[in-house]
């Protein structure tokens, strides 16, 4: 009901009453003449007070910048209310005072993430390599010494009450800027369905859609660096589908551009990479939970370029498949993780790669595994342990000595972490790894702190 249609009632009554009154005023025609310009005059007087009202509500309205949708659905009764309180002083003239919104109501939450690194290795991180695997930009280690490890500055907000934006932009150690995320995403569809498009790390396996400051240890186990350039992200959209059922269950599949490494020069008119995967979990008890996934990459190069730190450029069009086993285990005391917790985490890498190597016609099938673990003992220490390889067939005669030959390199790693945080925001690390997927072994030795600050989204399990 409108403003308008709920002043009749008052209109009316004195509509009523002054009809009533008009018999006994028959004699009187200047008097009747009196009274209907004084019912005309309040009738005037009481709509242009509701209009103001009206005005006064809608400028609130605005400055708010709520939709029609929400106004109908539920400024409404608050509008009324703001009504009822004008009306009880009617008699109070007053010039409409237009409401002042709050001024950071619109702005979006911006968080940072300051990372800072020493590293130490025996070999010379500017041309370690690994024999077998090409070497996308991100797969090699800092340089040697004190250095400003990738920090990020992440703007996020909701837009409007069916979906939300974010943008991250990092900055690695020399202070070049790129967008490393930028992305919509919705927030109120049905049936468990959830949209996101734009620029955006893959959901793929379980580490790849997690910033570095959200990883385990400091680096990526070898499995990521070798097969998916450190993390998989491009342009492109992504479905998810989160099943009605007890235990958690989640589909999603997403088509990128294909410009990120396994893919390259965005094959297929643009669509160049294809993936899919399901993530399934449960409580075991009160203290402990799993969750289980697989996943599926499917990637198309066309003319991909990586470059190998002894033997220069190398080129490959063709298609990178590759799936993700992945599980999980967590447990912490009654499910309160401050003071002790535990969480090992292992993939299965498998898959082939076919197409142009530099020329020549190529056909490999590469496995990788990892398996860590972190044992948090006291409320701000945290041990972990990790282990990870790769392996790969040989490419054959005619590539022998190429980047895609493994030299009889059986590749792996192994690192120990310790961990302590100052608070939930600030965290200093120390690791040692023993690198042995080059022809020479690597001691390396890490110090990084991390420190976060401004709204930060809850990461994922």
């Amino acid at each position: 009901m409108s403003r308008a249609a709920a002043g009749l009632p008052l209109f009316a009554a004195v509509a009523v009453l002054s009809a009533a009154a008009l018999p006994a005023q028959a004699a009187e025609p200047s008097d009747t003449v009196a009274i209907r310009a004084e019912i005309a005059a309040m009738k005037a007087d009481y709509e242009a007070r509701i209009a103001a009202l009206e005005a006064r509500v809608a400028a609130a309205e605005a400055a708010r910048g709520d939709s029609p949708e929400e106004t109908a659905a539920g400024a409404a009764p608050q509008a009324d209310s703001a009504e009822m309180a004008e009306n009880s002083d009617l008699e109070a003239e007053s010039e409409p005072v237009t409401p002042v919104a709050n001024p950071n109501a619109m702005n979006p939450g911006i968080a940072v993430v300051l990372n800072g690194n020493y590293f130490s290795s025996t070999r010379d991180p500017s041309i370690a390599r690994m024999p077998g695997f090409e070497m996308a930009a991100e797969t090699g280690s800092p340089p040697r010494g004190f250095s400003l490890a990738e920090s990020e500055v992440t703007l996020m907000a909701n837009v409007d009450p069916y979906m939300s934006a974010a943008l991250t932009v990092a900055f690695d150690g020399e202070g070049a800027a790129e967008v490393e995320e930028a992305f919509i995403q919705s927030t109120s569809m049905p049936g468990g369905l959830t949209l996101k498009g734009g620029r955006f790390f893959s959901g793929v396996g379980y580490l790849n859609e997690r910033h570095a400051h959200n990883w385990m240890f400091i680096d990526m186990p070898l499995p990521y660096r070798a097969f998916m350039g450190g993390q998989y992200g491009d342009d492109g959209v992504q479905v998810r589908w989160l099943a009605p059922t007890e235990f958690f269950l989640e589909l999603g599949g997403e088509a990128f551009r294909g410009e990120g490494f396994p893919a390259g020069g965005a094959a297929n008119r643009g669509v160049g990479t294809w993936t899919a995967f399901v993530h399934t979990g449960a409580d075991i008890s009160d203290s402990s939970s799993w969750m289980a996934g697989a996943s599926w990459i499917q990637a198309d190069a066309d003319g991909r370029e990586t470059e190998d730190p002894l033997l220069g450029l190398d080129l490959f069009s063709g298609k990178t498949e590759l799936g993700i086993l992945t599980g999980v285990y967590k447990w912490a005391p009654g499910g309160n993780g401050t003071q002790r917790s535990f969480t090992a985490t292992g993939e299965y890498f498998f898959g082939n790669e076919s197409g142009d190597f530099n020329g020549v016609p190529v056909d490999v099938d590469r496995t990788g595994w990892y398996l860590q673990a972190a044992y948090k003992y006291r409320q701000r220490w945290t041990a972990g342990l990790r282990y990870s390889r790769i392996d790969t067939d040989n490419p054959g005669a005619l590539l022998v000595g190429s980047t895609l030959d493994s030299l009889g390199v059986d590749a792996w790693s192994a690192s120990a972490l310790l961990e302590y945080d100052s608070s939930e925001f600030g965290r200093f690390r120390l690791q040692y790894t023993r690198d042995e997927s080059d022809l020479r072994p690597s001691d390396q030795f890490w110090f990084q702190y991390t420190v976060i600050y401004g709204p930060h989204v809850a990461h994922r399990y």
